[in-house]
């Protein structure tokens, strides 16, 4: 199974355009699964070893495969989920 996790928070437009560049995917990858958490959630960021919203994770099989920071365009973004099925 691959799952892919996103950080944002509030004003954050690099935030928001990844989000809207994620939220176009969905469809087309029907085996993976989304999940997004706010950056100032410190129990999930400390976890994640995530520092920064806009950061992009990429699981499968429980195994990070990807991260990225600051990512936001939707071909950027589509080729790594590919690249992780």
């Amino acid at each position: 199974k691959v799952v892919v996790i996103n950080s944002w928070i509030k004003y954050c437009t690099s935030c928001a355009s990844q989000m809207k560049a994620l939220n176009k995917l969905k469809d087309e990858f029907d085996n993976v699964e989304y999940f997004s958490f706010e950056v100032t959630n410190r129990e999930v960021a400390d976890f994640l070893k995530v520092q920064y919203q806009t950061t992009l994770l990429i699981f499968k099989d429980n195994k990070e495969v990807h991260r990225s920071i600051g990512v936001t365009q939707r071909n950027a973004i589509y080729q790594a989920i590919k690249s992780s099925i």
